[in-house]
Formats: C-alpha cells, structure tokens, sequence
C-alpha cells in the first residue's frame, strides 16, 4: 500500500466522523489543544498524526463506534508504518555507484557499467572492499583521474567497513544476552533482562533454535526465541536456500506497546511519592507518558495497557497467545493516590474488542477475555493488524510484570517479550492510600470527594 493510498483511507474516516459530528473544525480543535490548520491537514489527508492519542480523543469526542474506533487505530497504523518505510528509504538512498550495481562489497556488471573506466595499468595499490563476500575489489586510480570519482570510490570502501563492523559488533553484543521467558515467580525477576529503551515498539531478535541463549540481533522493549533452521546474522544475506527455495529469516510480526493509553480519565491513577503542594495538575492521555516520568508515578489499582500487533510481511502470521510473567512482588507502595479525571466531568466507555483482563493478584497470572470478546489466537499481517486492550489489576501487591507474545508463521514460530521500553510493566496496589483529585479551574489538588459540584 502507497502512502498517499494509506493517509487518504486514514483521513477519509477522519473527515466521515468530523462530518457526522456537526461540529466545526475551529470548536473540534479548541477541545482537543491543537492548532484548526493542524486538524484541517489530518482530515484532508495532508499529514499522519506522529501519535494515536490526538485521533482516538478526536473519534471520541465524534461520537464514534467501538468498531470504528478499532477501525480507525488500524488504518493510522498502516499510514504510520508506510511513512515511516519512506523515511527509511530517503535515508538510504543509494550512490550513483550502488545504482550503477557498483556497491560496497559488489563488482561491476556488464549490464551496469561503472561511471568512469579504470585506467589499464592502474597506479597504487589495490583495495579489497571489507565487505569480501563476492571478493570485490577496488582499485586506486591514476592520480590525473577524476578526484570525484576516487572519492566515491573511497567513501564506497569505508561505508562497506562500517556495515560490517557495525553487524559484528551486534553479533557479539547480542550472544551475550540472556534469555527471556521461563517460569513465573522469582525465577523470572532473574531471567527477565530486556533490551534497549529507544521506543514503544517491541520487536524480536532471532537466535537459532540449535542455541537458544544467543541472538542474532537486538531490538528497543524486546528480546525473541526463534524456532528454524539456519539462520544467518542480522544485516547479511541469507545463504541460498537448496531446491532454488528463498529462505525467509527475521522475526515476521512487530509489537508497539503503549502502557500509558487510558480506558477513559476516570479510571486511571496514579501513586506518587510527593505530596499533593509539589504535584502538576492531571496531564492529558497523550501527556501520560511525560507525566508519569517527571513524577516517578506508578500506576494505580489498575493499569490499561495496548498492544498494536502487526506483521512485516504479506505473509501471515498466527498470534498464538499472550503469557503474563511477573518479574518481582513487594507490599504496596506508601504512596499517594492521584485521580486523572476532573470532578463531574463525565467519561466514555472503554473500546471492547479483543479486550483482556488479568488480576496481578493471583499466584499465577492469566490473561481472560472480557465478556463479548474471542480468545487467542488470531491472525495478522501487515496489511492486517490487530489491537489488544489488556487491564491489569492489583490490590495487595506491588507488581513488575511483562508480557510474551507467541507467534507461529508456516513452520516458523517465536516468542517475543512485550515490555515499558526495556523495563518491566509496574503496577501496585492503592488500598487505604489518601486520595487526591484536581478540581476543573483549581489552582491545586485537594483531597478526594471535597469538590463541591454546581
């Protein structure tokens, strides 16, 4: 799917919601903190919002369907991923050398001649690209040669040398990761190790099933066990595959997890160790995230969680289940308890489908589906995806958690773990914790059920 193909979908069910409401742009962007332009180029197609908040509070505020909010989440995925696929590809745009077939570790070939010929009896020495799979070399020209052309000759080489020491030094970064996964209790507060903090996303490594303590490869929020045959490191060509078949390597699905996504304001809290004089009034949801860090904030009571689930391929891919593991458990934090909603400010209801719950209470956690809603496994790929809605629950605990992904894709299959960018999920318990909200037009909070409502 094209980009423009994506965005004018996207902004098509943008601009039938906006139109349904009977509200203005103008009185839609007041509410929801943005500029009217800003909104005006969302509904036209002009421009992908970088973040799903701003869309699901605008369907919201739309009146949209449960169905449609689904809808909705799915096509501004695929016009993110298609944007970001372009960015990819202005950033690696190749040299006229790599277009011409003459690129690092590549020799030139009949049908795509080098921009200049080597002189016959070339002066100095020869250069053997460090890229070696195909032996290809380059030469250092006459020095009455066009300087250009030795220069890209030359930035060639040592871009060859970069890529390939950047993918050994992620080999040897990667094997001595440990494995994720295993069983539940404190076994897994010392096995859970995850990856990198570069992002919400949380995509899978692959490690060859011969040896499952090692990977090949290393992603932000994720670490994953895969189960086929030769596998080649990641950034290489895989070797030919017997019978003339493509081999297929890499992990086929990607998971973006938002831990700081709200059922609606009135349902979400937090625990911060301050009192309420040195607290920032309630963020809004796409604010969370920023919020919850300047505080040290913990989620409270419960956390509400959203995975966006997708393939990287045509091909699909069956999402088998989702395990919960807990990471480590303690008494409930002292701590106070912060309401987001505003005092008689009404809330909508939360989006059910393919919505889970799991109560972090129990000795062995275990997602259920919510009344209405199907169970595991269903199918995605990456023109198809899916979105789960999963809330945690916990009253007399204190929780690290995470969460593994199975997946299975012909006679490929894998686990990935799901985590807060390289941490573990946190959730405790607010039992008997003084409890404050923020009144509308307040200049501070005060304590829970004193607002007196007009």
């Amino acid at each position: 799917m094209s980009e423009q193909t994506a965005a004018a979908d996207f902004a098509a069910l943008l601009r039938e919601l906006k139109d349904r409401s009977g509200l203005s742009y103008g009185v839609l962007a007041k509410r929801l903190h943005m500029s009217t332009s800003t909104l005006h180029r969302y509904c036209n197609g002009d421009a992908v919002p970088a973040d799903y908040a701003p869309v699901e509070r605008l369907a919201r505020l739309c009146k949209a369907r449960p169905e449609e909010l689904v809808e909705l989440h799915r096509r501004w995925v695929l016009a993110d991923a298609v944007r970001g696929r372009k960015g990819a590809a202005v950033a690696g745009t190749p040299s006229a050398e790599e277009s011409a077939g003459t690129g690092p570790g590549e020799a030139a070939t009949d049908d795509a001649p080098p921009a200049q010929a080597p002189s016959a009896d070339p002066v100095g020495p020869t250069i053997t690209s460090p890229a070696g799979g195909d032996g290809a070399t380059q030469t250092r020209g006459d020095p009455d040669a066009d300087p250009a052309s030795a220069r890209r000759r030359t930035r060639t080489v040592v871009l060859a040398g970069i890529a390939v020491a950047a993918v050994a030094a992620g080999v040897a970064f990667a094997v001595g990761l440990p494995g994720g996964g295993g069983s539940d209790g404190d076994a897994d507060a010392g096995r859970h190790r995850p990856v990198g903090a570069a992002g919400v996303t949380a995509e899978g490594s692959v490690s060859p099933s011969a040896s499952p303590s090692s990977s090949s490869g290393a992603s932000p929020s994720s670490s994953a066990k895969e189960k086929s045959p030769a596998r080649t490191p990641a950034g290489s060509a895989p070797a030919e595959a017997p019978d003339g078949e493509e081999q297929k390597s890499g992990v086929p699905v990607t998971v973006r997890a938002d831990p700081y996504a709200w059922e609606s304001p009135c349902s979400q809290r937090y625990l911060v160790d301050k009192p309420a004089g040195e607290m920032k009034p309630p963020p809004l949801e796409e604010g969370a995230a920023a919020w919850v860090a300047a505080h040290g904030a913990v989620s409270s009571g419960q956390q509400y969680l959203r995975l966006t689930v997708q393939g990287t391929g045509p091909e699909t891919v069956v999402v088998d289940g989702l395990t919960v593991r807990v990471a480590g458990k303690r008494a409930p934090l002292a701590w106070n308890d912060y309401a987001m909603a505003y005092p008689g400010v009404g809330c909508g209801g939360g989006v059910q489908t393919r919505a889970f719950a799991v109560s972090l209470d129990s000795a062995r956690p275990s997602l259920t589906p919510e009344p209405g809603n199907a169970d595991f496994p269903f199918k995605v790929s990456e023109s198809d995806p899916e979105v789960y809605y999963i809330t945690a629950s916990v009253s007399a605990y204190d929780v690290d958690w995470y969460l593994e992904l199975k997946w299975s894709s012909g006679d490929r299959s894998g686990t990935l773990t799901v985590d807060d960018e390289g941490r573990p999920f946190r959730t405790s318990g607010n039992k008997g914790r003084p409890a404050y909200e923020f009144p509308i037009g307040g200049d501070g909070w005060v304590p829970e059920g004193t607002t007196k409502l007009e």
